[in-house]
This record gives structure tokens, C-alpha cells and sequence, in this order.
């Protein structure tokens, strides 16, 4: 037996909802990688967060990097598309979009949003990598390599390196 036909409204509601964040990836002159230190949970992060309702991706991006950095930049290229299941608090499937943002200038003014962060700073690609959750760590290796190969990389959970230490994967 088939499903009764359901109102736009209904339907709506019966479809499975995810967060969503986006982060701009920049580097400096010398190749190296912004990264900023949130005070609201431990380690650095790319620079971003979360998407508001309504809000485009690439649109949500812009605005963060306002907010934290005071930094007018268009979110370029999509690099990495990064999706995760629930895990811990969250309650629901995450997607992040990373994109480019390019090449800040030396001596580029940046000012703290000071709410939020802590620190700022640009590091080696390794060393940045090694300083982001291990859950967010291969975004930064992917966007190396989609601004190399220009071509988007996407990260499922089932690629993540990290997915044998979070509880219940398999």
C-alpha cells in the first residue's frame, strides 16, 4: 500500500535535516595557513562557522571571516565539501564547505573578534594540520591538494581517518 499523498508542509517535515558551517581557507605569502583558536572549545580552527538559516554557504563564509577576522573576502572556489554523522552532543549530520580564499597580503590588518577567539595564526600546512581536531584535520591535506588539482575534494565520513576512534563507527 502506498503512502497517502502528503502537503507540501507535511512532507517537509518528514525529511531529515543536517548543520551546516563553512570555512575559508587563507594563506599568507610564504605558503602558510591561518588558523584561528576559538575560546569556547579546545584547539585551532580553519576560520568559519556555522551557516544561519537561509544563509548560502559561500555567503556564510563571508560573514564569518568579517566577524572574527575583520577581513572583507569573497569565498572562492569550493575546495573541500566534509561530511560527518552525529557524534557526541550533536544530534544531526554535519556538512562543512571549505573554500579559498586566497592569499592574504603581508601586513594585512586583522583584528580578533575577541567574543570568540583567542589567538590567530599562520603555520606550515603540517603543523597546521596537526593542530586541528583530529576530526577536522584531513580538510587541510584536501584543500592542498583541490587548490592544486582545481577540482573540489568531497570527504565522506567512511574516508576520514579518524572514523575508527569515534564511538559506534564502525
Amino acid at each position: 500500500m502506498s503512502n497517502p499523498y502528503l502537503e507540501p508542509t507535511e512532507w517537509f517535515a518528514t525529511l531529515p535535516t543536517v548543520f551546516a558551517s563553512a570555512c575559508v581557507l587563507l594563506t599568507d605569502v610564504h605558503d602558510r595557513v591561518l588558523l584561528v583558536k576559538p575560546n569556547y572549545r579546545p584547539g585551532w580552527a580553519i576560520p568559519g562557522g556555522i551557516v544561519e538559516d537561509g544563509e548560502s554557504p559561500h555567503d556564510g563564509a563571508r560573514r564569518e571571516i568579517y566577524e572574527e577576522l575583520d577581513l572583507r573576502v569573497e569565498a572562492g572556489a569550493l575546495l573541500v565539501l566534509d561530511w560527518a554523522p552525529p557524534l557526541g552532543e550533536r544530534p544531526r549530520s554535519m556538512v562543512n564547505f571549505l573554500f579559498d580564499g586566497g592569499t592574504i597580503s603581508d601586513g594585512t590588518p586583522l583584528r580578533l573578534q575577541e567574543e570568540e577567539l583567542d589567538d590567530l595564526g599562520f603555520f606550515p600546512w603540517e603543523q597546521a594540520s596537526a593542530l586541528l581536531p583530529v576530526t577536522t584535520a584531513p580538510r587541510l591535506p584536501a584543500a592542498r591538494r583541490a587548490r592544486k588539482d582545481q577540482r573540489a575534494v568531497y570527504l565522506p565520513h567512511e574516508a576520514a581517518p579518524w572514523s575508527h576512534i569515534v564511538e559506534g563507527a564502525p
